[in-house]
């Protein structure tokens, strides 16, 4: 049995570490200022990475808030794809899955 509260309360505190984590990137996209062309490669590359990690952060953002909706509308826990019930292990490990194991596999095999 999912307790969705606790389950609620899991992904909002997830949520909230990415949304301090995105403003901490923000802030370190924002602050270089140098004028020496090395350095300004080398940020350069750094800020790739940065970018790479708000943009993954904000995708996990977006499944966290689908799950949160499919609590709110009753769904939540159970597959999106087969109507099977998700295994309380894949949600510990995956809270904002829409998926079951056995379809998140299919998926992956299908490319």
């Amino acid at each position: 049995m999912i307790d969705f509260e606790k389950r609620r309360a899991q992904l909002l505190d997830r949520k909230a570490e990415l949304a301090t984590r995105l403003q901490e990137i923000d802030a370190e996209l924002d602050a270089h200022q140098t004028k020496d062309w090395d350095d300004l490669a080398t940020e350069r590359e750094g800020d790739e990475v940065l970018e790479n990690m708000g943009y993954t952060g904000k995708a996990e953002i977006a499944m966290i808030d689908a799950a949160l909706g499919r609590i709110d509308a009753g769904d939540y826990g159970i597959c999106a794809e087969c109507g099977e019930e998700i295994s309380k292990e894949r949600l510990d490990v995956l809270p904002y899955t829409p998926v079951c194991r056995d379809c998140a596999a299919r998926n992956a095999a299908r490319g």
